[in-house]
């Protein structure tokens, strides 16, 4: 739930006002650390009271006060979370920002940098303090200084723990410079084929390693292991097609900075898609069935 920030007699209006001000920003820092929307909008509702209580006339400057409030809880928060993914029911995936119409200022903003499922991913790998140095220096700009501060760190550690953090991500990244209608050209083929079930044309569209990896979380049926191979996956969505076909429908959204599919059965939402490609073939499509990660896409 967002914080309550209509202003009454008891609220200052410049707390407010300045929150909502670096608000996009605080999100970007919550839901990157994080990977999930519910839980960094409770991290900004616990960073607001906390801003609410503050002696505005003791703070500099507000935004380096705010981002480090939002980075230390999203470290304390992140760490109960490790522990609880680790007993997570099949494959954890981040929960899906998704834009069904055109992106708000506030959108655009906060899909800035990547925020990609495939570069979440990869942030997962990382211990909580070694996730937020990278992402305030890598994707935030932040300078070392001020990291080693929120951190509580000499700047020293802060740039070792930095390097040893962007030698992971830059091994494990995917990166491919794939232009918008490329990939949703290849979106648009992969949604008729995968309505016709027709296995040789879902054949054509996958790389040969091609992966897929779904998320239900104990609650959706899904995958119990990560498929691999252009064959296995278009006899998966050959399957699908043939047993639901007339009762599936998708939608092309914005699902975390770049086009993706919502699958609809029988009107209702079903899951999230979102697909990796390098331009020519999918490489990766990760699905989203966890209804406790599609309330809030539904909901919108």
């Amino acid at each position: 739930m967002e914080p309550d920030l209509t202003p009454d007699a008891s609220v200052p209006p410049t707390h407010a006002a300045l929150f909502n001000a670096h608000r996009a920003r605080l999100f970007g820092v919550a839901y990157r650390m994080l990977g999930s929307r519910a839980e960094a909008e409770d991290v900004l509702q616990d960073a607001y009271l906390r801003w609410h209580e503050a002696d505005l006339a003791e703070i500099r400057t507000p935004e380096a006060w705010l981002i480090t409030i939002v980075t230390r809880l999203a470290i304390d928060r992140l760490r109960l979370l490790k522990t609880e993914r680790e007993h997570y029911p099949g494959f954890w995936l981040p929960e899906p920002l998704v834009e069904t119409a055109s992106p708000s200022p506030e959108s655009v903003v906060e899909f800035a940098s990547d925020v990609s499922t495939a570069f979440l991913m990869v942030l997962e790998r990382l211990a909580p303090e070694e996730r937020a140095a990278f992402l305030l220096r890598e994707v935030f700009d932040t300078g070392y200084p001020e990291i080693a501060q929120m951190l509580g760190k000499s700047e020293v550690t802060v740039r070792q723990i930095v390097h040893r953090a962007k030698e992971r991500v830059r091994q494990d990244r995917p990166r491919f410079i794939v232009s918008r209608a490329a990939h949703l050209q290849l979106l648009e083929r992969f949604v008729v084929a995968a309505r016709g079930g027709d296995r040789a044309q879902l054949m054509s569209l996958f790389a040969d390693d091609a992966r897929f990896t779904g998320d239900g979380g104990g609650k959706a049926l899904s995958v119990s292991r990560v498929l691999h191979g252009a064959d296995r996956l278009a006899r998966f969505f050959h399957v699908i097609a043939r047993k639901l076909g007339p009762d599936l429908s998708y939608q092309i959204v914005e699902i975390n900075g770049a086009p993706g599919l919502l699958r609809f059965y029988q009107g209702r939402l079903d899951s999230a898609h979102t697909v990796v490609t390098d331009g020519r073939k999918i490489l990766d499509i990760y699905t989203v069935r966890n209804p406790d990660k599609l309330q809030g896409i539904a909901l919108r």
